[in-house]
Formats: structure tokens, sequence, C-alpha cells
């Protein structure tokens, strides 16, 4: 029996995550989280076997970082990640960060189930509807792939910390004052030339997958 954790931000998708692998006769699950860093605490207690995360996930550190660091910390925990993200680089980039396996949200339940049942095999699994070419394997297998991700790479501390906010449009005299949001102002306009976005509605789409999705 293999141990499953699921992390997602919405309830309502664990749920039919976790009815679905149940009925399965070689999964169970044993845990459910809706944030990055819960997900990792979760699988730093032990027993997970495999992990199926969501890319996006806010507030707080987007899922590919998760990823990284669980399979820097757990490589023996199997990642499968499930996303409404199709665009490909985010796809390379997840691979290359550890995950096994990356699933489609709007693919069928089939898909997770073929997912589940692959990485439990150690083999690797692509939804079925994505495409990987010799170009996306280089990118997968570099050790210096950045994907499209300097921009968010070259902003400060407190610009990654405020990052995540941006799509919920919070006020920055709202954020909380703490050691890592001192009480000086954000120029709002740094983000924006700093990860070369000419708008804020470009910004709001960039900052999501950065996000806890």
């Amino acid at each position: 029996m293999y141990n499953v954790l699921i992390a997602d931000d919405h309830a309502i998708v664990r749920s039919g995550i976790a009815y679905l692998i149940d009925k399965q006769p070689t999964f169970q699950v044993v845990g459910q989280t809706a944030n990055g860093t819960d997900t990792y605490m979760r699988v730093e207690q032990g027993d997970i076997d495999i992990l199926i995360m969501d890319l996006s996930m806010p507030p707080g550190e987007s899922g590919l970082i998760t990823a990284q660091r669980i399979h820097k910390h757990y490589p023996l925990v199997r990642m499968i990640i499930l996303s409404m993200h199709e665009e490909q680089e985010y796809i390379n980039k997840a691979i290359h960060n550890g995950a096994m396996s990356y699933v489609l949200k709007s693919s069928p339940d089939s898909e997770i189930l073929r997912a589940l049942t692959q990485v439990s095999n150690g083999e690797n699994y692509i939804d079925e509807n994505i495409t990987l070419t010799k170009k996306d394997l280089s990118q997968i297998n570099s050790d210096g792939v950045d994907v499209n991700l300097t921009g968010y790479n070259s902003l400060s501390k407190r610009e990654r910390e405020v990052f995540p906010l941006v799509r919920w449009a919070t006020p920055i005299k709202r954020l909380p004052l703490s050691s890592s949001f001192p009480p000086r102002p954000l120029r709002p306009t740094r983000p924006i030339s700093s990860v070369s976005l000419s708008s804020k509605p470009e910004l709001t789409w960039f900052a999501t997958p950065f996000t806890t999705t």
C-alpha cells in the first residue's frame, strides 16, 4: 500500500482526488495540505511515498520551489505535479526540479491513475496531452536550466515576499509588519521592470505560478 499526500489550495479539489485515490486497492491518502510550507513539513514527518502537488498554492512559495526542496532532502518521495499550467516552461522546470510526473487538471481522472501506477513502479509519466521535444528534454536535463525564471530570481528578498501578494491586489499599506516586512515603502514599479513586464496585468499573470496553486 502506497501512502499519498495531496497538496492543493482548493479543499474541493483535494477531496475529489482523495475520493478517487481511496477507491484504488494499492493507494491510500494519508494527508492533505494547502500550501508549500505545510506540504514540506508533512513530508518531513515521514511515511509519504507519493506526493500529488499543485504548482500554485497562494500565498507562499511556488510549487516549483517546494518540489525542488523536497527532491533535494527527500529524494525517495515520488512527486506528481497536477496543475492547470500548460506552459512548456513550467512543465520542464517541474520535471527538472524532481517531479516524476506532470498531469494537467483539464485531463480526465484516468491520467492521475496512470501517473500513480507509473511512479509507484519507479517510472516517469507525462500527461498524454503533453508533448516533450528534444529541446524540452535538453532543458530538463540541463544543470543550468532557468526556464524564464531569471526575472523572478533577480528580485530582492523583500520583493520576493511581496510578489505572491500581487495576485490578491494586497495594498502595500496593509502588508503585515514583521521582520520580513519592515515599515518602509516598496516601489510598485520595481517588480514590473525587474521581471521584464510592461503592465500590472502581466505582472499579476506572472506572479500566479510563484504563489503556493
